[in-house]
């Protein structure tokens, strides 16, 4: 996937620089000098993070911050000057989720804008599990599985399989994070507001579990992966 990213700096310089690396990283750019030029783009065109200089003419970096993130959930990351560090704060408190000083480590910035694309990405899919099991007809399919999640009903074509809670939670908890490593202490936190006195004992006796209910063959899993001092993927879908 082609993430969109806005450059908006009035330093031409700058802009380009900033622009031409993120396009030989794979990234689709556009480019702003100003306010007006960010709001053109950003009616036209999706946006995924706006990487925003504070100091700009017209309305100013913190403006332009307020004003997008009213309108919408935009990643944007301020660029700031050594000296701005009431700004930088005043910036995060009207809603940018992070910020990069002048001069600008550009590996650094691409790191910033990875991190900040996981968390969008993440907090989509947590969002979209809720939203599923408002949906009836919500259904998961998996490795020859069929996941009904407002129903809590887990079936294949010839067997219907009972869940416990902790065990639906979790299920739903990896459905939600197809081939990404999930730490214990992160499948803790999706599913302990649902288990009693969970560790992380309680995860790999959960993931036991499911594999005894899931997998052809729990002693080789194919859909509940090990990953040795990480923790588990989910590889069904």
């Amino acid at each position: 996937m082609s993430y969109h990213i806005l450059v908006v700096d009035d330093e031409v310089v700058t802009r380009t620089m900033v622009s031409g690396y993120f396009e030989n990283q794979g990234y689709k750019v556009s480019q702003a000098a100003d306010g007006k030029g960010l709001h053109n783009i950003i009616k036209e065109h999706h946006v995924d993070v706006v990487l925003l200089d504070i100091n700009l003419p017209g309305a100013d970096g913190l403006m332009l911050t307020r004003e997008l993130r009213s309108q919408s959930d935009v990643g944007i990351i301020l660029v700031t000057s050594r000296t701005d560090a009431i700004d930088r704060i005043v910036g995060l408190e009207m809603g940018a989720d992070d910020y990069v000083t002048k001069p600008i480590e550009l590996r650094e910035l691409l790191v910033r804008v990875k991190n900040l694309l996981w968390r969008i990405s993440r907090s989509h899919k947590v969002a979209n599990v809720e939203s599923l099991r408002k949906e009836d007809d919500k259904i998961m399919t998996f490795s020859g599985w069929t996941f009904d999640i407002n129903r809590r009903a887990l079936t294949n074509s010839t067997d219907a399989v009972k869940l416990t809670k902790a065990e639906y939670e979790m299920l739903v908890a990896f459905t939600a994070n197809p081939n990404r490593v999930l730490s214990r202490e992160r499948i803790l936190n999706l599913i302990s507001h649902r288990v009693d006195a969970p560790n992380d004992r309680t995860v790999d006796v959960l993931v036991r579990r499911l594999r005894n209910k899931i997998e052809v063959d729990p002693k080789k899993p194919q859909v509940f992966i090990t990953v040795h001092g990480e923790g588990y993927m989910f590889a069904g879908i």
